[in-house]
Parts: C-alpha cells; sequence; structure tokens
C-alpha cells in the first residue's frame, strides 16, 4: 500500500468519524468546512487506502449478559513464529475473547476476555486456555471497572 499523506481535512473526516460513526455525511461534511459530494469521495477514499476499516455499533456488554471482563496474560513455551501464528489462529476461534494482543516482554500474550460470569470464565480457562498446545501458564485478572473506553487513536486537527 503506497503511502498517503492526511491533510487538515482529512484529520477532521477521520476525527468525527471515529469519535461518531453514525454522522452523516453532510454534517461530516459541515464540520470538515467542505461540501457533501467531495466530502463523500474523501471518505471513500479514505477506505480504500485503507484508514478507516470498518464501522460498529458500541453495545453493553452487561445488557447482552457479559457481566465480566477479564485480561489473561499468556505464556507460552516457544515463541517460534509458527508457535505464535497457531495460538492466534486458535485464539481467533474463541468467541469470548474480544481482543488479543502480542506482546515484548514477560508475558507472549494479553487477551482481552466477555464472560456472562466468572465460573463460565473459569471453564474456559479450565478447558480451552490452559489445555491450548504451547501455553505453559496463565494469569488471569478481573476488571472491576472501565474508567476510560475510548476507541482509536488520539487524531490531532
Amino acid at each position: 500500500m503506497k503511502r498517503v499523506k492526511l491533510d487538515k481535512i482529512d484529520k477532521k473526516i477521520l476525527k468525527n468519524l471515529q469519535d461518531d460513526g453514525r454522522i452523516t455525511n453532510v454534517e461530516l461534511a459541515k464540520v470538515a468546512g467542505i461540501s457533501a459530494p467531495p466530502c463523500l469521495r474523501r471518505v471513500r477514499a479514505l477506505e480504500e487506502n485503507g484508514f478507516i476499516k470498518g464501522y460498529h455499533a458500541k453495545v453493553d456488554p452487561v445488557m447482552l449478559g457479559y457481566g465480566v471482563t477479564i485480561f489473561a496474560m499468556v505464556k507460552l513455551v516457544s515463541q517460534a513464529e509458527a508457535d505464535l501464528k497457531k495460538f492466534e489462529e486458535l485464539v481467533v476461534s474463541w468467541p469470548m475473547v474480544r481482543e488479543c494482543h502480542m506482546l515484548a516482554g514477560e508475558v507472549d500474550f494479553v487477551l482481552k476476555i466477555a464472560a456472562p460470569d466468572w465460573d463460565t470464565y473459569q471453564q474456559f480457562l479450565t478447558q480451552e486456555l490452559t489445555g491450548a498446545p504451547n501455553v505453559t501458564s496463565v494469569k488471569s485478572a478481573l476488571a472491576i471497572r472501565a474508567s476510560k473506553e475510548v476507541p482509536g487513536v488520539p487524531i490531532d486537527v
């Protein structure tokens, strides 16, 4: 993918879409300081160039029956690329795992897991996660509350 330089208008578009993915094109154009047709062309170009990867609704996990969030720190026996990829492929198959990040340092991966309750997580932990090939240890941290959840990245305009 070629490198694309963003101007101030592109950054305004990205910031506003990141803050509110349901903003209308007319409103987006207004805050970006351009008319609607070029705004829509810019949004499409940002999508085509990979700056916008998708649009999602932020749902309430508790309303959907997911009362606990757990961060699981996973160590593997081997950090060979093939073993890392196999673990990542396995993680994709687990619906309760909402995020997976490979880390540098003492822990190989941190997983963000949404579970209905602690017992369900423990069942997942013992039957799936700790029994997965190449997993040597898992440390679990139960989230008490989230004081900040901001999607995306800071965009200076």
